[in-house]
């Protein structure tokens, strides 16, 4: 897959507006209508237009610019996929309001009467950490649009059939001519009787009232890869509503909200967290419990380790996603102060305080900022 930015001529930086105005200019020059039909052109066009249906969604783009082309694929394989002439012109005409803007035939034109495709399904997922770090299988249940037995998805009464449109004559679209600064061109719309389809049905079927799909209830299994993150998501492509007149069923989009953790933050691949320890323990050295995403993890500490300080347990983090390879666990070692001593604890710290050297007169550059700002956190 091509660099997305610079197939649009835009740095990494560039505002949602900026992203808009290249696409645009970049469509328009090579739209099928505007090149004779152009195969070139067409490729064109359809690069454009996937480098701009990734680069307007703020998920889509944050997911490229951290991992690539990997994580487009959103944990399923559905965040990216190469889109056909027909859907380049449908996120370009739903973007830009245009219509069939350039109304002159070639693999401009709208076909929007006959069998559609049925609607998408958003579904939100809630996934443990225990989940994420394993991979899962989910059963969830739904409804969805199942197409009608009784008329076998057509809409009309069994024995009766569908009738062509006298508005449109069966087209499913009305046109009108307009003028513009390109010169006279067609601006196309559903037909406002048949909505799109080019068929009216004059004896609806009984048990779906004409609408051709009833809502049944659907268990789906969802196979979700380890190393997902809130925010991404999966699309499962034919799982949807069924569309009407027979037409093809939508997807399902399932997106993930991983439930946090409190023993641990999380950056990616990468997991964060604290564990107390006693003086003892830092000074002499010794072998602390960690938690790990799947169990208790041993970490051993050296002696003489620093309150604050960080050790890496490479590999205890979380699954890449659709990649190989595992983040880390980073575990900040901090000493433990008890609140109150019996006179024993009393006694032998005030002898560990007499007998001890004092500490180094070290003062760390950019102390004061670090201070403010865990002041001010």
């Amino acid at each position: 897959m091509a660099d997305l930015y610079a197939t649009l001529g835009v740095d990494k930086t560039a505002s949602d507006d900026d992203i808009k105005k290249a696409y645009r200019r970049l469509a328009m020059q090579y739209h099928p209508d505007r090149n004779g039909g152009s195969k070139e052109a067409e490729e064109k066009f359809k690069e454009v237009t996937e480098a701009y249906d990734v680069l307007r969604d703020p998920q889509k783009r944050a997911a490229y610019d951290r991992y690539g082309e990997a994580g487009l694929r959103g944990g399923g394989g559905g965040g990216y996929q190469h889109v056909d002439l027909s859907e380049a012109l449908n996120i370009f005409m739903r973007d830009f309001g245009l219509g069939d803007l350039f109304g002159g035939g070639g693999g401009g034109g709208r076909q929007s009467n006959g069998p559609r495709a049925g609607a998408d399904v958003k579904l939100d997922l809630q996934l443990a950490m225990l989940e994420v770090a394993t991979g899962v299988t989910k059963t969830v249940k739904l409804k969805l649009l199942d197409p009608c037995a009784r008329c076998d998805g057509e809409g009309a009464e069994p024995g009766t059939k569908p009738q062509r449109c006298t508005t449109c004559a069966g087209q499913g679209e009305v046109r009108r001519a307009q003028q513009s600064f390109f010169g006279q061109f067609v601006s196309v719309a559903p037909c406002p009787t048949c909505r799109g389809e080019g068929t009216t049905i004059t004896s609806p079927c009984t048990e779906c009232r004409g609408e051709g799909r009833m809502r049944t209830d659907h268990t789906l299994d969802i196979k979700v890869p380890a190393g997902v993150a809130t925010g991404q998501y999966m699309q499962l492509r034919g799982v949807g509503n069924a569309g009407t007149r027979g037409g093809p069923r939508g997807d399902v989009i399932v997106v993930f909200d991983v439930v946090e953790d409190e023993r641990f933050e999380r950056d990616g691949e990468d997991l964060y967290c604290e564990v107390l320890v006693s003086y003892p323990q830092v000074a002499l050295g010794a072998e602390v419990e960690v938690p790990g995403i799947t169990g208790t993890l041993s970490l051993g500490i050296p002696a003489g380790t620093q309150s604050g300080q960080v050790f890496t347990m490479r590999g205890k983090g979380l699954p890449r996603v659709n990649a190989s390879g595992t983040g880390d666990l980073h575990v900040r070692v901090q000493v433990w102060t008890p609140s109150s001593l019996s006179r024993e604890e009393r006694a032998l710290v005030e002898q560990l305080g007499e007998m001890q050297e004092k500490p180094p007169e070290k003062r760390e550059k950019g102390f004061w900022a670090k201070m403010k700002e865990a002041i001010a956190g």
